[in-house]
């Protein structure tokens, strides 16, 4: 158990003490995307949706949802986010809404999770406003693609 840090003596959770690390500035980028059929992403590049803009909507969701991280994975430290940025993308080859979500802050912990949860949350949010017109759509490929700052350094995901 000494290698998993979120738990104690007794093999309990517990969340990480981290007040004695030194604030450094931290950032992260996630990505994620949503396959939809082609009637589905003419209606979205087109505006056409009746619950709205969806790639408005959901950015601004993927937003609340970094700021809503700790509230949702229970280990998850609070902290001051300095900044988050959504992008969301239409590629029509795949008939995708792709979506980078980066995050920044200056503090002891990182943000992975903020951005991991900020594409979650704009992915849920694209199949939310489009599920009256399809069903089947498939959230896939969330993932880490870059982090920096704190003890364990940088990293950078090889993507093909």
């Amino acid at each position: 158990m000494d290698d998993f840090s979120h738990f104690n003596e007794q093999g309990r959770a517990k969340m990480v003490d981290v007040g004695e690390k030194p604030a450094t500035r931290r950032t992260a980028a996630a990505k994620g995307s949503v396959l939809v059929n082609e009637h589905t992403f003419a209606l979205i590049r087109s505006g056409g949706m009746k619950k709205g803009d969806v790639l408005t909507v959901a950015q601004i969701a993927g937003v609340m949802g970094a700021k809503r991280t700790p509230d949702l994975i229970p280990m998850c430290h609070p902290i001051l986010i300095d900044g988050v940025d959504l992008t969301l993308t239409l590629d029509e080859e795949r008939l995708a809404v792709d979506i980078l979500a980066e995050v920044r802050c200056s503090g002891r912990t990182g943000v992975e999770m903020e951005a991991l949860t900020a594409v979650s949350v704009a992915a849920l949010t694209v199949y939310d406003m489009c599920k009256a017109v399809q069903k089947d759509m498939t959230i896939t490929d969330v993932r880490l693609v870059e982090k920096t700052g704190g003890v364990h350094g940088e990293y950078r995901r090889q993507e093909p």
